[in-house]
């Protein structure tokens, strides 16, 4: 399997925004599910969609699980084959495993259990959720179209002390920084002189690919 390749489990609402989002932000995306009709929508979605039992091991290292790089368990009402799906996964030696939880309660078990990062559906969307799994250095966005975002994204280290003019990211990277958050303080009309640092947030808006490119 090819590397930075992700395994969604459980493809309802939440894990079929989550996988179709992976895949839109060009990453290779194993979509698994129970249910036939499921994996029947999204096949032509991911790159590659089966209909399997995840909380059954020898499935899971038949289709060869162990070297997939993240799985993200999104398993809904079920929170036994939630859990297990979750211990398979771990147990494949994969190196990050996120899961779903309906409750705060549900959230403790999969963090005992060794589960590296938990959402809640109420509080996370699978869109958003794609790009935090992703990037580290997107902080938030706001999506315009298919095509183009206002993100948060933090300074590069390599921009430290240096202005905006000097940076010319419009130039560079085809992106246009509308506002600057400093701490507390939001400069929402920077200036061409205005320098950058090292732990500021750069508000800024254009096209998404672009911008993907510079999540660290």
């Amino acid at each position: 399997m090819m590397k930075n390749q992700f395994a969604v489990i459980g493809i309802g609402r939440f894990g079929y925004s989550l996988a179709t989002s992976l895949y839109n932000l060009g990453y290779d995306v194993i979509a698994i599910d129970v249910r036939e009709d499921i994996i029947r929508n999204i096949s032509d979605k991911v790159t590659y969609a089966v209909q399997a039992d995840a909380t059954n091991m020898d499935t899971l290292e038949e289709l060869g699980l162990r070297n997939v790089e993240v799985a993200i368990v999104s398993i809904g009402t079920d929170v036994n084959k939630s859990i297990l799906a979750a211990l398979n996964a771990l147990e494949l030696g994969i190196k990050k495993v996120y899961a779903k939880a309906l409750n705060e309660q549900q959230a403790k078990v999969l963090y005992k259990i060794g589960v590296h990062k938990v959402f809640l559906p109420e509080r996370d969307m699978g869109r958003k959720v794609a790009h935090n799994i992703v990037s580290n250095n997107i902080l938030d966005l706001i999506e315009l179209d298919p095509n183009h975002s206002v993100m948060e994204i933090n300074a590069l280290e390599e921009w430290g002390g240096k202005s905006l003019a000097e940076l010319d990211l419009r130039a560079k990277h085809g992106i246009n920084v509308i506002a600057v958050k400093r701490g507390d303080h939001l400069n929402i009309s920077p200036k061409p002189t205005d320098k950058i640092w090292k732990d500021d947030i750069l508000v800024c808006i254009g096209d998404n690919k672009t911008l993907y490119s510079l999540q660290s």
